[in-house]
């Protein structure tokens, strides 16, 4: 590994550590972040930046690997603090007007809406940098590639730094020194086929490093993205079997909350449970997101 300084921020989202995290890389020429978080988390964010001898006005470049709020709900607030925000072409202009995207969350989250992310502002349109597969991104001093990686978001970009990988949802949700991962197959945009290609790519790039956003640096990096793409061929074919076996949804969750309560209890975790109940995933909504997927393709 080289000298690159991150560190993963731990934005205790909703009380919770270890659920959501914002890296901050120091680069020669000053602090980047990568992912905001929600606004519901900027006093946390603010008061580790000021740990490592930052302030908001010093961070001129954000990175956000998609627009969905525990990764880009802060995004327009750190824009109107005048960072350039850099995201995938097709999240851009829902951080401009992130009235869709508000819409959408509220459906989901309902009265929980204002407890979980506070407020969405939006992002000046001079201040987002638009993203294709490939760009590079200089920032701090330091130069990240973007690299496309769909499915569990068409707008989810991986960002490469050296040997490093900032993965966002791309690599699943895994908790530091367990070996437990879950992949949020979320509704509407999961893509059984979209994401095992994206994993291929990054296993291609060959990092030495990834870092989740659900949480922190995982360093045994071909086994988590061999497991990670297992996992989510295990399961997206267990909801197929289900529902050609004409399972009801409630059936198929309670089969999925069984398989998953046995890989958890292989690698003597608590997982799930944590994860259900901060907000940006549950077993419910992964299972809704694959019946979503197979349901145009059966």
């Amino acid at each position: 590994m080289s000298d690159l300084e991150i560190h993963p921020l731990d934005l205790h989202f909703r009380y919770w550590p270890e659920s959501i995290a914002s890296n901050l890389v120091i680069g020669p020429e000053g602090p980047v972040l990568v992912e905001t978080g929600p606004c519901s988390t900027l006093h946390t964010l603010q008061k580790e930046l000021a740990h490592h001898g930052f302030s908001p006005t010093d961070v001129r470049d954000v990175l956000v690997t998609h627009i969905h709020l525990d990764h880009a709900g802060a995004a327009g607030w750190w824009a109107q603090q005048g960072a350039r925000v850099h995201v995938h072409h097709l999240g851009a202009p829902h951080l401009i007007d992130p009235s869709k995207i508000l819409s959408s969350a509220r459906r989901i989250y309902q009265d929980m809406m204002d407890e979980l992310w506070v407020e969405v502002l939006p992002a000046p349109a001079e201040q987002v940098h638009s993203l294709r597969d490939g760009n590079l991104i200089r920032a701090g001093g330091l130069t990240f590639s973007a690299l496309d990686t769909p499915g569990h978001a068409r707008h989810h970009m991986v960002y490469l730094l050296k040997e490093v990988a900032f993965t966002g949802d791309a690599a699943g949700i895994r908790q530091p020194g367990r070996s437990f991962i879950q992949m949020p197959t979320v509704p509407p945009e999961f893509d059984l086929v979209d994401w095992q290609e994206s994993i291929a790519r990054m296993q291609a790039r060959g990092p030495a490093r990834l870092y989740l956003t659900h949480f922190g640096p995982v360093n045994e990096v071909d086994v988590h993205l061999s497991a990670a793409s297992t996992i989510l061929r295990e399961s997206a074919q267990r909801v197929r079997q289900g529902m050609i076996r004409g399972a009801t949804r409630e059936e198929i969750l309670r089969d999925i909350a069984e398989w998953e309560a046995s890989r958890e209890g292989e690698s003597t975790l608590i997982g799930a449970g944590q994860l259900s109940q901060t907000g940006f995933g549950s077993l419910s909504t992964y299972v809704d997101g694959m019946m979503r997927y197979w349901s145009k393709l059966l």
